[in-house]
């Protein structure tokens, strides 16, 4: 799909379908429609919600089905080598409101139940978010923090695997030096509560007008120019 230069192009319209890709080696790792909540053009803001179908990677779906680690493990080998497999895999559980700023190595999810109750948000580490014709390419870089939905703490989550991607190489040592600035600017605005975490997000539901999202046609095939 061919990349939008930031800043440019008509911003997604509400309820639009956004598709949120993880992009490596030339490869589609990941591939999840949403609908578009808002766009300003530089700040981005998605729904996402149970009985979505998205394009996963096997050894992921293998591990959330049977909860065998290994195969999460050897997920991350395969992508740093370039040879994974995608499936489909459908959303479960828990509605997403996901915010995604341009040139931040972060993103932001809030994670609710489908009644509106707020269960926690995720700041999640990733390379800064190119636009294209059907919507978002990134790379989720492993690590993230996980904030109590009234901000009242944080823990940071899969440093492990964060060092792992380290050691396999997909994650550079640019990479690295971006994500330790990216921790501590996400730090700073919880603490100062600051740009999203200026107060504790509202309960979002999606619109019942809304149809499911899908992935159109070709999501699973990156732009080769």
């Amino acid at each position: 799909m061919t990349a939008v230069a930031p800043g440019t192009g008509a911003p997604f319209a509400p309820g639009a379908t956004v598709v949120r890709r993880d992009i490596h080696l030339g490869k589609v790792w990941s591939a999840q429609p949403h609908r578009a909540i808002s766009d300003t053009g530089t700040l981005l803001e998605l729904g996402y919600w149970p009985g979505i179908s998205a394009l996963a990677p096997t050894t992921w779906t293998t591990a959330l089905r049977t909860g065998d680690d290994t195969s999460r493990k050897n997920g991350l080998a395969n992508l740093a080598a370039g040879t994974w497999e995608l499936e489909p895999w459908a959303w479960q559980h828990t509605v997403l409101r996901s915010r995604f700023e341009e040139g931040q190595w972060f993103s932001l999810h809030h994670f609710q139940t489908p009644a509106g109750e707020p269960l926690r948000l995720y700041v999640n580490f990733e390379r800064p978010a190119v636009r294209t014709r059907i919507g978002i390419d990134t790379l989720d870089l492993l690590v993230d923090l996980v904030v109590e939905p009234d901000l009242s703490a944080a823990t940071w989550k899969d440093e492990d695997e964060y060092a792992h991607g380290r050691r396999l190489g997909f994650i550079t040592d640019a990479d690295h030096r971006a994500v330790e600035q990216a921790r501590e600017r996400a730090l700073g605005l919880l603490q100062d509560r600051a740009g999203p975490f200026a107060g504790p997000w509202p309960a979002w539901t999606p619109d019942p007008v809304w149809p499911v999202p899908e992935l159109p046609g070709g999501a699973d095939q990156a732009d080769p120019g």
